[in-house]
């Protein structure tokens, strides 16, 4: 594993790229795809991106994961802001980096997004058009449910609070003064972005040394706005889109709709489990082994007298 970085909008993006081992998705210039890593509402490369992406690289692929800027490693002033435009243009040129790494394929690049960057990858792949097959794990795929679940599970107390925080945070950047921050998670009752029973212990179990439990709160203004499920029928490539069906973060329901619109590129496999649980355990296990058979399928070179689509030797075998 090497640090790298790249420059985006200005900034200093930092980033972490892994050489793929062994020889399953070498073509015949021995280049590998590269799976393109970013995470969700406020994380950080080394919270819970770096296990994905080493198992990647040890099925053979190449993998490059990125802190957005004003976030972990990377540069960007405020800190602690959530701008889904510069989110947006700071995964546009993590991809076009990765394209240009030695001994990748260019044409065999995917988009890999958890939580919010789940969402993130359908306008990042409709945007690009050269994408190979993008991964939407537990995806935050429609703020305007996100938001209207957060009213059921908070009450309308709590979102006007936050409204009022956001309406500080905006007034202060016009003022040139430091944001007024929320908590990305914390405990029910609590005022934070997230606030249900498994929000705090989830996100913190997987937490590195470069994130903070803090966002500048004007984010919250504009969050439902977003809604990058919209433009699935508009994908390029395959979509393997992972719903936890007791997700109390991402409704379920949303990210069901974008695969519809997604219809005959999307995939949807479903878990048991709650928003945190696929980064650890059992649940990461399934997720991966998913993703690893659908990345085999969809990034492999095809050999001489293969059919396409049909997976190497090497591939993980769906689960029963």
């Amino acid at each position: 594993m090497s640090a790298v970085e790249l420059r985006c909008g200005g900034v200093r993006v930092a980033a972490v790229h892994l050489q793929g081992q062994g020889d399953a998705f070498l073509d015949a210039q021995r280049r590998r795809p590269c799976v393109v890593l970013a995470h969700g509402f406020a994380g950080t490369v080394d919270s819970g991106l770096l296990p994905f992406a080493e198992r990647f690289a040890a099925a053979g692929l190449d993998a490059l994961a990125f802190d957005y800027r004003h976030f972990g490693a990377s540069d960007g002033e405020p800190r602690q802001l959530v701008s889904v435009p510069s989110q947006l243009e700071d995964y546009a040129a993590a991809v076009g980096f990765a394209r240009g790494l030695p001994g990748v394929d260019p044409a065999r690049i995917a988009v890999w997004g958890t939580s919010f960057s789940g969402g993130h990858v359908v306008p990042v792949a409709v945007a690009d058009g050269r994408v190979a097959a993008a991964v939407a794990q537990v995806p935050a795929m429609d703020g305007r449910a996100t938001l209207l679940n957060l009213l059921r599970y908070a009450g309308p107390a709590a979102l006007a609070k936050i409204t009022a925080t956001a309406l500080r945070d905006a007034l202060a950047a016009r003022r040139g003064e430091p944001p007024v921050t929320l908590p990305v998670v914390g405990p029910p009752g609590t005022l934070a972005s997230m606030s249900t029973e498994d929000a705090e212990p989830g996100y913190t179990a997987i937490t590195g040394q470069t994130w903070h439990n803090e966002v500048a709160a004007r984010f919250a203004l504009t969050a439902g706005l977003y809604r990058p499920g919209l433009q699935a029928d508009r994908l390029p490539c395959p979509i393997l889109v992972q719903i936890a069906d007791r997700d109390a973060i991402a409704p379920p329901g949303a990210a069901q709709d974008a695969a519809w619109l997604a219809t005959g590129r999307a995939e949807v496999r479903t878990y048991p489990v709650g928003h945190f649980d696929v980064y650890r355990g059992a649940a990461f296990e399934q997720a991966v082994a998913d993703q690893l058979y659908f990345f085999s399928r969809h990034l492999a070179p095809v050999p001489a007298g293969q059919p396409a689509g049909a997976p190497p030797e090497a591939a993980v075998a769906p689960r029963a």
